[in-house]
């Protein structure tokens, strides 16, 4: 497809799709944004790929030439493509997976902990505490908060945080 892009035209300026995150958002998030601009079908062709990274660029660039004939052709490719990540949709059990490392500090456990939590749709409050004990490695705050279960994510937020004090001044 061949289109001249106008001087003036600037690609969306969005976090880039690299294949593991919500595919649809991104589509949706680039559809709006190229709306607002007014581009053409053409330019939506050439500007989706700035807008990819790592296996999605991969993807796309090992796209036969001419195999695309319209935007909503590659939108329909990139979807059937990456699809498959979509039905690796994250549950709690999940949670379980998810282990402090013999030398991760709490802050930075807590903080991988808790953007996993973000994937999972409808997560119930014990489920969370639950995962998050068992990937604690033995330690002061596995002893404490395994001896006095916390009862909501508040409480294991105020634990959490004077323990990575502790062990931030320490």
């Amino acid at each position: 497809m061949k289109a001249k892009v106008p001087k003036d035209f600037k690609a969306p300026d969005m976090t880039p799709y690299d294949g593991t995150s919500d595919l649809s958002h991104h589509l949706r998030n680039f559809r709006s944004r190229m709306y607002l601009t007014d581009a053409s079908d053409a330019i939506r062709c050439k500007a989706f790929p700035t807008t990819l990274i790592k296996t999605a660029i991969k993807w796309f660039d090992s796209l036969p030439p001419g195999l695309i004939t319209s935007f909503d052709d590659l939108a329909k490719k990139f979807l059937a493509r990456f699809s498959i990540q979509k039905d690796k949709a994250k549950h709690a059990p999940s949670l379980l997976g998810i282990k402090q490392g013999d030398q991760e500090n709490l802050r930075s456990y807590i903080k991988r902990f808790n953007k996993a939590c973000l994937d999972i749709q409808n997560l119930i409050a014990e489920a969370a505490i639950i995962g998050l004990i068992n990937g604690l490695r033995e330690g002061p705050f596995r002893h404490s908060i395994s001896k006095k279960h916390p009862t909501s994510l508040n409480e294991v937020q105020e634990r959490t945080e004077k323990y990575i004090n502790m062990e931030e001044n320490s």
